[in-house]
């Protein structure tokens, strides 16, 4: 099942990341460059740091200029995440390149990777939530609401298990079939812009 094999490889980013927990660490991938685990690493990492950009920028007493060049981060974050959705995507349209899709396959309203990229957000709601829910210095309230809160994200993690591992059985059994939208962001492009191609004049 592809979500369980991939969610221990977010915990094991997760984990990793906040051995030091400073967003402008390096990664060290501890999978090997070119497998599907080193990816899955790589795109959980993305996630984590831009987790932590998002907190940063929400600091009402940031100032306004290393907020102005942190949006830069995220932006730039957020274009490195649509790239790695689009390689997992393409790993399993490779996978699946022989299956005979049947007549009457249906296409699903999101590819597997885009569901896999939700996984992994969830695995920081969880990382987090569980975290505040076991924090020593909250009060006792605090703890409580936020444990309820986890196990309302740790049931929508055994959800999403089943639901990813049908959209993946579907797929290979021809059921379903997958297309890769590239997604075209229009605001980094200078082209496709307004602001950006009418600085250009």
């Amino acid at each position: 099942m592809f979500a369980e094999f991939a969610f221990p490889i977010f915990e094991r980013s997760i984990k990793e990341y906040h051995v030091i927990d400073d967003v402008y660490q390096p990664t060290q991938n501890p999978y090997e460059k070119g497998s599907i685990e080193h990816l899955l690493f790589a795109k959980n990492w993305v996630d984590t740091v831009q987790w932590h950009y998002e907190d940063i920028i929400r600091d009402p007493q940031i100032d306004p200029v290393a907020a102005l060049v942190l949006k830069r981060k995220i932006d730039a974050s957020n274009q490195v995440r649509t790239d790695m959705v689009e390689y997992i995507d393409s790993y399993f349209l490779q996978k699946y390149s022989d299956v005979q899709v049947k007549k009457d396959a249906k296409i699903n309203t999101e590819s597997p990777a885009w569901a896999i990229d939700r996984l992994s957000i969830l695995s920081l709601k969880i990382y987090h939530m569980s975290e505040e829910a076991n924090r020593a210095e909250a009060s006792v309230e605090h703890r409580a609401k936020c444990q309820e809160k986890l196990n309302v994200l740790l049931d929508q993690k055994n959800d999403m298990f089943v639901s990813i591992s049908q959209l993946i059985e579907d797929i290979q059994n021809g059921d379903k079939y997958m297309k890769v939208y590239k997604q075209m962001k229009m605001y980094n492009d200078e082209e496709l812009n307004p602001v950006l191609y009418q600085n250009k004049k």
